[in-house]
């Protein structure tokens, strides 16, 4: 008998000794799976009971890839904020890792408030950057959102002492002379993204070809 393996991403539940274990996947019958649910069609009280259950541990399996978040900031003369980490050279976009569960806004609005001290306006998602493996250190996808700083707010930034120990506003042109590669290679198509509101996709700080129709 022909068999496939069939995946859900709701919480199911299996009908009896319909389903069996193969490597850590449900596998059921092409002929099982279609009684059963000509069964819960033909019953609406078995129809409560869904067919399938998801196989925790296949997910729990599955690669695991880092995330962070960063906020692109202008001021009123279109100038990027950059902060300075205390704990390795150069300067950077306030932001930072993306914890276990934390959606990448999520993170970003909390980075923001514990670098800067409050939580500046975010307009919206202008690149997502992967970064290739470096030096031991694995693969990253860098979401970062561009938003607005006024003046006041930049008065106002408090700066945490043991992760930052400066900030500056800097014209784009400028960024390379301050920012390491990676960092200054997303800053001109993230910016080209926010004036027209439309997120690219980066590797490494690079624009991708795609085909066009």
């Amino acid at each position: 008998m022909s068999s496939v393996v069939e995946r859900c991403h709701a919480p199911f539940v299996t009908l009896g000794p319909l389903t069996e274990r193969i490597h850590g996947a449900l596998v059921i019958s092409r002929t099982n799976a279609a009684t059963a649910r000509a069964g819960a069609r033909s019953d609406p009280a078995r129809h409560a009971y869904p067919l399938y259950m998801p196989d925790l541990a296949y997910y729990a399996s599955l690669p695991r890839t880092r995330g962070a978040a960063a906020a692109l900031l202008l001021d009123d003369l279109g100038r990027v904020l950059l902060v300075k980490p205390t704990y390795k050279e150069g300067w950077f976009l306030p932001g930072g890792v993306i914890e276990a569960d934390e959606s990448p806004l999520s993170a970003c609005v909390r980075e923001c408030e514990e670098e800067l001290g409050f939580v500046p306006r975010l307009d919206g998602l202008a690149c997502v950057d992967w970064g290739s493996p470096q030096g031991g250190i694995d693969s990253v996808n860098v979401f970062v959102f561009g938003g607005a700083i006024t003046g006041a707010e930049v008065g106002a930034i408090r700066l945490p002492a043991d992760e930052l120990s400066d900030h500056v506003l800097v014209a784009p042109e400028k960024v390379p002379e301050l920012a390491p590669a990676h960092v200054s290679r997303r800053m001109e198509p993230s910016l080209r993204a926010m004036a027209t509101r439309r997120a690219v996709y980066l590797e490494d700080g690079r624009e991708q070809a795609f085909a066009t129709p």
